[in-house]
């Protein structure tokens, strides 16, 4: 137990430092200032193409969803779940080991010998699949419905609605998703790039904001063109090209994703369109535990059957029935959920 207390221990300090560092050190590879300029990308958007025109810059609730995106990504994590997962990880596969004489799953993992990009589909991959099947969870089951109640009681959306949940939400999620990725070999720099990309797509997801499906075709068409041509993630494709002949290939991805991509974007990625109807009041009685439950892939919406869209949904009503008399305020929407249920 004494070894498991240090990994406990050593948990805590590696995240606080980790942490601070992350904030005095801006850097692309800072967690911390990715958030702030995702963030502030998203909201120069919705201030100059709005989707819901009539809806205030400055919504209903924004600075406490503001608080609950560093609460829920660098506050929860230093004070509870860090150090705790560090254990359960260690807990795991040394339990794999004694019941298998001595088998090291991490160690014998074959994606050890993957390259990158492949490391990071998989990953990607993988972990939209698990919070895709969570998310269902969270609302097929009535007491973590009543902690993921915090979520959905937004009134107006808008991109800071992403991080707001319930810090039990951290725990499920994290819990379920984290270990079978940390078996794999999932690297924690492996994650960082798994986290920035969904957190883009989240930001986009409940942002005030629509595009059309060969701009953001056009943008991951150009996103693979800069991978190829910068050589990035272990991706060689060119490699042998001039630069010049590299960057020209990259330019010309940028129309091709719009071409090829665009019809079908809207399909494979979750979009403000899908999602708000993932937070309307009121759905189909024959689908009373929810609808579009993607993160980032649409795909498991329309493959398992919840995909709904019937229209637009720009001005539909959000919440839930009994939102009106759901907690206004950080503190008591954080206790919510471990009383009676409703």
């Amino acid at each position: 137990m004494g070894n498991y207390w240090d990994i406990f221990v050593e948990g805590y300090k590696g995240y606080a430092s980790y942490l601070w560092y992350d904030i005095t050190h801006p850097g692309w590879h800072s967690y911390f200032y990715w958030l702030i300029l995702v963030s502030v990308f998203f909201f120069i958007l919705e201030v100059v193409v709005p989707w819901r025109k009539k809806q205030p810059i400055l919504r209903k609730d924004f600075w406490m969803d503001a608080f609950y995106m560093f609460f829920n990504f660098f506050l929860f994590s230093l004070i509870i779940y860090n150090a705790a997962s560090d254990v359960i990880v260690n807990l795991f596969n040394d339990g794999i080991k004694n019941l298998t004489g001595g088998f090291d799953l991490q160690a014998s993992n074959p994606m050890r010998n993957f390259p990158y990009w492949a490391i990071l589909l998989i990953g990607f991959l993988l972990r939209d699949f698990i919070q895709w099947w969570v998310h269902r969870l969270l609302h097929w089951s009535p007491r973590l419905w009543e902690f993921h109640k915090v979520h959905h009681s937004v009134r107006q959306m808008g991109f800071a609605a992403h991080l707001r949940y319930h810090w039990m939400e951290n725990i499920v999620y994290k819990t379920l998703e984290y270990i079978p990725l940390a078996l794999l070999g999932i690297g924690l720099y492996d994650f960082f790039v798994i986290h920035i990309m969904a957190l883009v797509w989240g930001h986009y997801n409940h942002s005030n904001i629509t595009v059309d499906g060969k701009i953001t075709g056009g943008v991951i068409g150009g996103l693979l063109g800069i991978i190829m041509a910068a050589e990035l993630l272990d991706v060689h494709l060119l490699a042998g090209l001039s630069s010049s002949l590299k960057w020209g290939i990259a330019v010309f991805c940028i129309p091709i994703g719009a071409l090829v991509l665009g019809p079908f974007m809207k399909k494979i990625f979750n979009s403000p369109e899908m999602h708000i109807w993932h937070h309307a009041h009121d759905i189909p009685e024959n689908m009373k535990y929810g609808i579009n439950f993607g993160i980032t892939l649409a795909i498991w919406d329309y493959i398992f059957g919840t995909a709904h869209i019937p229209h637009t949904g720009r001005d539909i009503a959000l919440g839930f029935p009994g939102v009106d008399e759901y907690p206004q305020d950080f503190i008591n929407q954080n206790l919510h959920g471990f009383g009676k249920m409703e």
